[in-house]
């Protein structure tokens, strides 16, 4: 599935206005549970965080993640870096919008990255998995950090992350460069990127997994075949949202052997 055609459509009628990008915002926060277990993450952060934090959002995407760091953090100084420029105009033109200062989103490619010793925090959400040199990444990351600064990563397993479970299938999106992460060999990387300690744990265990085909993957798929499911989309959610919410309480709240993502912390 091509994913990006639908974030875009999506996004842009979101885009029309702050509050409807407001609206956008608290609807991801709903919704995928990705966000569920990268804000409990960032709660714990927050107990033993610096007074003003420097906060590297990188590859920011909607911006969503930014926009509750800055209102988490109301003194920290953030930085989004993406290759995608309209996002990054989007972004810069919602944040100024809304009053919320030093926060700059910039135009970077996390493989070119260079700001050494400048963060105490880097989040990296749905990044890695598009990226061949991710060890590259990584080690730009690690660079970029002051000593004792944490690396929050968010991203697909091995264990079918993309939707992928036997070697005859293919990505659920399609622009993965990898199907997803093997639990060691994720934390070898980062430790070969630089990184001094690496812990990690799964997400989407079997109550995300299907609480990911209720909210994500099955509205995904009917608005890759037309876009006029928009409409409905409301509807759907209106029936299956009170499911999905509580497989999302009980997928954050529990500690899984196996499952489709991980939950990656690295520090410097």
């Amino acid at each position: 599935m091509h994913y990006d055609p639908i974030k875009k459509t999506v996004g842009g009628f979101f885009n029309k206005s702050p509050f409807l990008r407001k609206v956008f915002y608290s609807l991801l926060d709903l919704l995928l549970l990705r966000t569920w277990h990268v804000h409990r993450e960032l709660t714990k952060w927050k107990k033993d965080s610096p007074k003003n934090p420097k906060i590297l959002d990188a590859g920011f995407g909607f911006g969503q993640y930014t926009y509750h760091m800055k209102k988490k953090f109301p003194s920290a100084c953030v930085l989004g870096v993406d290759v995608k420029e309209d996002q990054v105009s989007e972004c810069n033109q919602f944040f100024r919008a809304c009053g919320l200062e030093n926060v700059l989103f910039k135009v970077e490619d996390l493989l070119d990255f260079k700001k050494p010793d400048t963060f105490q925090l880097c989040l990296c959400v749905d990044v890695m998995e598009h990226i061949e040199d991710d060890v590259k990444v990584m080690t730009n990351i690690c660079d970029a950090l002051e000593e004792g600064g944490m690396l929050l990563i968010s991203t697909p397993s091995d264990q079918g992350g993309s939707d992928v479970n036997e070697d005859s299938d293919t990505s659920f999106i399609e622009e993965h460069a990898r199907d997803g992460y093997g639990m060691d060999e994720i934390k070898e990387k980062l430790k070969k990127a630089g990184f001094s300690k690496v812990k990690a744990h799964f997400s989407y265990g079997a109550p995300g997994k299907i609480s990911w085909r209720l909210s994500m993957k099955y509205p995904m798929k009917m608005l890759n075949v037309s876009k006029a499911f928009l409409i409905i989309l409301p509807f759907y959610y209106l029936i299956t949202y009170p499911v999905a919410f509580i497989l999302n309480m009980m997928d954050v709240r529990s500690a899984h052997r196996t499952g489709t993502g991980l939950v990656v912390k690295a520090w410097k």
